[in-house]
């Protein structure tokens, strides 16, 4: 598949850039910021609503924002906040277990309730900050459904942002639901069959499976380091067939921009977005940016990226 496993240990998403004064988040005077509750499988997630001042009563353009492996909405409010400027309804969300939201539960002993359907006491473990791509993608698929119900949210013009490894669930996103009409992938991992890659990885791989599904073995501890310097263990058996970038065909009506870095170092950018961007069927735009690395996007190509992102949500939800 042309992965670089190596420097894909090096992946996604872990730089601390938000908006913050104090450790507080700055609300500029230009906008309206709250804080909503989004249920995604029974479990509560934690999300920052931002929209321009003066919106009110509007059905605005909306843009749904996700992080990547082991951020968090924090991370993104500087650009939320500048999209939000730009015109638009934006939501920034942490994934089940992550940041502020709650985290999906087991239980550790056996129990049932004595009607089926009914409540009993348990003792369970919260499974926190582990990275598992179809729980992320199902969740940015629920955060969708929810602003639909926002008075704010024009339902015919929704967008989705997503870096690095939310690069990629942003297009299978798009690729299940065909209400967005707009996303913006920007360095994105786009296939996690890494894990899979060769004999070995593959053993290892349907090993984990099977212990896990034998109750032989649990999940990561909370940020397990597995993966080179990533905080946040992998369900590797939810990653085998995971590969957003065949699925880039599958939602003709979606504008999608893939943003790359000319000399990004974790992956072959062929294997992922320009692969995309090559079975995409909508209106698609491919842009590199010179001289950078994969984390020169969330720093010294940050204002490029998001003025790119902006343009493009300007042409495909507001014209």
């Amino acid at each position: 598949m042309g992965i670089n496993c190596g420097a894909l240990r090096q992946l996604l998403y872990l730089m601390p850039f938000g908006v913050s004064l104090h450790g507080q988040a700055v609300q500029p005077d230009e906008l309206r910021v709250r804080r909503a509750t989004i249920w995604s499988e029974g479990t509560r997630m934690s999300a920052e609503v931002y929209a321009p001042k003066g919106s009110e009563g509007k059905r605005l353009p909306t843009v749904i924002m996700s992080h990547g492996w082991g951020g968090t909405a924090a991370m993104l409010r500087r650009q939320a906040a500048e999209i939000a400027k730009a015109g638009y309804l934006t939501v920034a969300f942490d994934y089940r277990g992550w940041g502020e939201s709650e985290a999906r539960v087991i239980l550790t002993k056996p129990g049932r309730a004595e009607k089926p359907g009914g409540t009993f006491l348990a003792e369970v473990r919260e499974i926190r900050e582990v990275v598992d791509p179809i729980d992320q993608a199902t969740d940015i698929e629920n955060v969708v459904h929810w602003v639909h119900g926002e008075a704010d949210c024009d339902p015919k013009r929704i967008g989705l942002w997503g870096t690095s490894y939310s690069g990629g669930h942003v297009v299978h996103a798009a690729a299940m639901d065909h209400r967005v009409k707009a996303l913006v992938s920007q360095v994105g991992g786009m296939d996690s069959r890494f894990v899979v890659a060769n004999e070995a990885a593959r053993a290892a791989t349907y090993d984990g499976a099977t212990r896990r599904a034998r109750g032989e073995l649990g999940y990561p501890p909370p940020r397990a380091v597995v993966i080179g310097k990533l905080q946040g263990g992998p369900v590797a058996e939810k990653m085998i067939h995971y590969a957003p970038v065949n699925e880039a065909g599958s939602a003709p009506n979606c504008a999608m921009l893939f943003i790359v870095a000319e000399k990004e170092e974790l992956f072959d950018n062929r294997d992922h977005a320009v692969k995309a961007h090559a079975l995409a069927k909508g209106p698609k735009k491919l842009v590199s940016i010179p001289g950078i690395a994969h984390y020169g996007i969330y720093n010294e190509a940050r204002v490029e990226a998001t003025r790119l992102a902006i343009e493009w949500f300007d042409a495909h939800l507001k014209n």
